[in-house]
């Protein structure tokens, strides 16, 4: 059995996040997804902190459930461990460095240590998402001294503007960033602009465990990635599983080109780039004449010392690639993601079915098409990665289609 895990989400504290993410919200989709466990996200925060302390209890393993009258009243479960996304910007080796890492405390205890060490650091109030002035080094440091078992995962490790890789302000080796505590560094999260076969041309990762996660700033935006495990998760059993590979199954993902951030360009002048056409124009803009925003592919390139996708046999795990199924219920009804029928649809589909997950992998193809026939045609070509792409790039989302433009009608008359 696969148990499906989003270990790096937000709270209503972080900065462009939904005022829907609180607890109880965040317990009701996650069971929609179908989900078995997710963060907490932002436990640095106070509010969110105390919020936590009042809502959730201790399950086993250094898990949270809410407490047993609040999981009634909204009729859902799911586990939480502690976790928190922190930002740091810093100069090192002339260079001003911006790196977000993902913490994760087995304890509230260790939490409050954690915490207590950074209030003295910088301000933890005004953000969910605290920016502190540390050098990612220290960062760590911090986290290993904050309790046993306390651990930190690069975020979105390619990403521009915020990562550990990242061209415009991160490193060009996870020992670059971490000094000589990088030994306590082993798992990378890939981010929605990378999968883990781009991953697998720079050889130098090899040795890391690759997790996916949302990084959702909202409810709904939880699983869109996930990391698999094939034995039921706590937290003690998922740094097992990342450290070991005993229990890691792989990871869920956005086709790559949907990230934000996957090519190179700039949204403003309505231009996207692919690495060899960056090349050509030696990075600059040929509409505005600026620096374009260099994207992950070309900075996975730069990187790269591999031609050819070599898996690691000792790290790798499979990958699942998948569309979420409010874009794929859009693209169907032609109506917008976030409108009332794709909303009405996607619950009746839920009820239906069970989950999310369930729904875009195991569910069979004829009991989806006895509810519609277009949705049926649509996660059996998902299925099978048959899929259209636009790539996304300089903060603009890409799309992944299943369907040509004028194929909806037709498909539709034939399967009547």
């Amino acid at each position: 059995m696969l148990y499906y895990t989003d270990l790096h989400i937000h709270s209503k504290y972080s900065r462009a996040t939904s005022k829907s993410c609180n607890l109880e919200e965040l317990a009701i989709w996650a069971q929609k997804k179908g989900l078995n466990l997710i963060s907490t996200g932002d436990f640095t925060h106070p509010a969110w902190f105390a919020e936590i302390k009042e809502k959730l209890v201790p399950s086993d393993n250094g898990t949270f459930r809410l407490k047993p009258e609040i999981e009634k009243e909204i009729g859902a479960s799911v586990k939480f461990i502690l976790s928190v996304e922190i930002s740091t910007i810093y100069k090192k080796w002339d260079k001003t460095r911006k790196v977000h890492h993902v913490v994760f405390v087995p304890n509230l205890q260790t939490a409050e240590n954690f915490r207590q060490k950074l209030d003295a650091i910088g301000n933890i109030k005004s953000d969910g998402r605290p920016i502190l002035g540390l050098d990612s080094r220290n960062l760590l440091e911090t986290v290993l001294e904050s309790g046993e078992n306390s651990y930190i995962i690069p975020a979105h490790i390619w990403t521009p503007w915020f990562s550990v890789l990242g061209s415009k302000s991160g490193f060009d080796s996870i020992e670059d960033c971490y000094g000589d505590l990088a030994e306590h560094i082993f798992a990378l999260e890939t981010g929605l602009s990378s999968d883990p076969e781009m991953n697998w041309h720079v050889s130098k990762l090899d040795k890391f465990r690759l997790v996916s996660n949302s990084d959702a700033h909202s409810p709904s935006k939880l699983a869109r990635e996930a990391t698999v495990f094939n034995k039921e998760p706590d937290y003690y059993s998922i740094m097992h599983a990342l450290k070991t590979g005993d229990g890691y199954e792989g990871t869920v993902e956005f086709f790559p080109e949907e990230g934000k951030y996957h090519e190179d360009g700039h949204r403003k002048c309505n231009i996207c780039l692919t690495p060899e056409e960056t090349k050509k124009l030696n990075g600059i803009c040929p509409v505005c004449g600026k620096p374009l925003t260099i994207g992950v592919l070309y900075r996975v390139n730069e990187l790269s010392d591999r031609h050819e996708i070599i898996t690691p046999p000792s790290t790798a795990g499979k990958t699942y690639s998948l569309v979420p199924l409010q874009e794929i219920l859009s693209e169907t009804m032609k109506v917008g993601v976030s409108s009332k029928s794709v909303a009405r649809e996607y619950e009746s589909l839920i009820n239906t079915f069970g989950s999310e997950l369930a729904i875009l992998q195991n569910i069979s193809i004829d009991e989806i098409t006895k509810h519609s026939t277009l949705l049926g045609e649509g996660i059996s070509r998902l299925r099978d990665g048959k899929v259209i792409k636009q790539s996304g790039y300089d903060g603009e989302y890409g799309k992944i289609k299943l369907f040509q433009e004028n194929e909806l009608k037709s498909i539709k008359k034939c399967k009547k």
